[in-house]
C-alpha cells in the first residue's frame, strides 16, 4: 500500500481576502494566512483600523495590502471585488470575518435599526462578498470561501436574537451555496468560534458574573484567544481540505457539545 501524501497547508502565491481583517479574529487570520505564504488583502470600513495589521505583516516579511470597504454596502463590495481582480487577479480564498454584535438585549426591546445593522453586516455582507468574489471563483473553477460564523449559529443564546439569526442564516447560506458550487471547483465552509477575547466580547467579559458564567458553561473553562481560531481557517483555506465543503468546524471549547 502506498503511503498517503502529507496534507498541504501551504498558501504560497495564493491571494486571500479577509473581511474585517484589521483586528481581533480577523487580524489573527490575516497574520496566519500571510505566514502560510499568501498575499493577503485586508479589508474593512476604515483604513485606519487596517493599516496597523498590514504594517505588522509586511514588517514580518509577509505580503499584505489594505483596501477599505463596508461589506453591507453593495456598491462598495462590487468596487472592492473589481479592485482585487484588477490588482491581484481572481482570489483563491475569501474569509468572511466581518461581524458586529453591538447589543445585548431581548428581542422585544431590539430596534429595527439595531436588527438591520447586525443582519446587514453579518449576513447580507457575507451574501454580497460571496456573490462578488464567488462568481469570479466559479469562472476560474477554483477557490475556497471560509465564513466565520459562531456557536450562536448552532445553539441559541440569550438576549442576542439578531446575532443568532444572522449567524444561523450564515450557516445555512453556506451549506446551500456549497451545494451549488460543489461541481464548479469552489468550496464553502464555516468556522464557528465560541467566546473569544476580542473587542466584541469585552463588555460581556467586563461583568464578573457574566464572565464567570461563560467560563463555567464552556467545558474548557476559559475564553479562546484569537489565534486559536486560525488553525481551522487555514485547514479550510488550504489544499488539506480539498474534499470538505458545506461543513462547519466549531472552535468553541466544547460549548456546543455540553
Amino acid at each position: 500500500m502506498s503511503v498517503p501524501a502529507q496534507p498541504s497547508f501551504d498558501l504560497t502565491d495564493r491571494v486571500c481576502v479577509v473581511t474585517g481583517g484589521g483586528r481581533g479574529i480577523g487580524a489573527a487570520i490575516s497574520h496566519m494566512l500571510a505566514v502560510s505564504g499568501a498575499e493577503v488583502i485586508v479589508t474593512g470600513p476604515s483604513l485606519d483600523t487596517l493599516q496597523p495589521t498590514v504594517d505588522e505583516i509586511v514588517d514580518a516579511g509577509g505580503k499584505a495590502h489594505a483596501l477599505a470597504a463596508d461589506v453591507s454596502q453593495e456598491a462598495q463590495v462590487e468596487q472592492l471585488a473589481a479592485q482585487v481582480k484588477e490588482r491581484f487577479g481572481v482570489p483563491h480564498v475569501l474569509v468572511n470575518n466581518a461581524g458586529v454584535n453591538g447589543i445585548f438585549k431581548p428581542l422585544e426591546t431590539t430596534t429595527l435599526d439595531e436588527w438591520n445593522e447586525i443582519i446587514g453586516v453579518n449576513l447580507t455582507g457575507a451574501f454580497l462578498t460571496m456573490r462578488a468574489f464567488g462568481s469570479m471563483m466559479v469562472s476560474a473553477r477554483r477557490g475556497s470561501i471560509v465564513n466565520i460564523s459562531s456557536v450562536a449559529g448552532h445553539v441559541g443564546q440569550p438576549r442576542t436574537g439578531a446575532y443568532c439569526a444572522s449567524k444561523g442564516g450564515l450557516e445555512l447560506l453556506t451549506r446551500s451555496v456549497a451545494i451549488d458550487w460543489a461541481k464548479k471547483g469552489v468550496r464553502v465552509n464555516t468556522v464557528a468560534p465560541g467566546y473569544v477575547e476580542t473587542d466584541m466580547t469585552r463588555s460581556l467579559r467586563s461583568i464578573p458574573v457574566i464572565a464567570n458564567h461563560l467560563k463555567v458553561r464552556t467545558p474548557m473553562g476559559r475564553f479562546a484567544q484569537p489565534d486559536e481560531i486560525t488553525g481551522a481557517v487555514l485547514f479550510l483555506a488550504s489544499d488539506a481540505s480539498t474534499y470538505v465543503t458545506g461543513q462547519s468546524i466549531r472552535v468553541d471549547g466544547g460549548w456546543s457539545a455540553a
